[in-house]
């Protein structure tokens, strides 16, 4: 009996290894042909105004994305928080910006928890002199490495509201998935290493921004603040930020690095039509 029990449990696992890529394949591609709601494209139009730079073309394959993501993903409302339509589009939209014209999507990401407002986590940690201490921090976002987005709402909809400020949780968070994939997050998502010079830019930009050797134009500010310096894993996400929000001043300013974004992403976001925002 365990035999039989055995070989059943092995022709499922072989037919599981063989068929479930292309049953995902099939189902995804089924999802993102099925008409996209008119109630969907009213929140995108109203909520998410970068869309509104993408080519048509590019914002129909958006909206594929933005398909599948909705159906494959759960959302859960936290402290009270009951999740909405509005909800899932408005984070899928802008999430769905970094898998464009990816081959993959966020196939690790297992659920986003939206909270009501910015909330409060602790951390503990150990100093050089090895004194364990814990101290409280308010985030209106965080990625975790086990396929979890946590976001603040308001901070979601402020995000979208300006597409040119540079600033998006949703876009900073994801981009931390993107690079969790293989573990903790380090600037350097592991498909990213295989483009040719992607360590060596990535590093010897950050150093340099952090001391200070680039030129500015005339009227030119500083396009990274100071949290993007703190560690490799924020300079990659916030860099993710300009990329799709402030793509013509990226190159501008830093060109080497919006080089391997958009090698990375497969996009030419400097291209994308501007907006002005009233």
């Amino acid at each position: 009996m365990e035999l039989v029990l055995l070989v059943v449990v092995g022709a499922a696992l072989v037919a599981y290894w063989a068929w479930g890529p292309r049953w995902l394949a099939w189902r995804r591609a089924r999802l993102g042909a099925q008409p996209f709601p008119a109630a969907w494209r009213q929140i995108v139009r109203q909520r998410v105004p970068l869309v509104a730079r993408l080519a048509a073309d590019v914002q129909q394959g958006l909206r594929q994305r933005m398909q599948v993501f909705i159906a494959e993903v759960p959302f859960i409302g936290c402290q009270g928080l009951t999740i909405t339509e509005e909800m899932r589009v408005v984070v899928a939209a802008q999430a769905c910006l970094l898998v464009l014209n990816r081959p993959q999507g966020f196939d690790r990401v297992r659920e986003v928890l939206l909270y009501p407002g910015p909330f409060r986590v602790r951390r503990a940690g150990v100093d050089a002199a090895g004194v364990h201490s814990e101290e409280s921090q308010v985030l209106s976002g965080e990625s975790w490495e086990q396929g979890k987005v946590i976001l603040s709402w308001p901070d979601c909809i402020e995000g979208a509201a300006d597409p040119v400020d540079g600033v998006n949780v949703v876009i900073h968070e994801f981009a931390h998935q993107l690079d969790q994939v293989d573990g903790a997050a380090n600037g350097a998502p592991p498909d990213a290493l295989r483009q040719h010079q992607w360590s060596a830019v990535w590093s010897e930009s950050y150093e340099r921004i952090r001391r200070g050797f680039y030129d500015l134009a005339d009227g030119q500010e500083p396009l990274f603040d100071d949290y993007a310096l703190t560690a490799p894993a924020e300079f990659f996400a916030c860099a993710c930020e300009l990329f799709f929000e402030r793509g013509s001043a990226l190159q501008w300013q830093h060109p080497a690095l919006y080089a391997q974004l958009a090698r990375y992403f497969g996009v030419q976001t400097a291209d994308w039509a501007p907006i002005s925002v009233s």
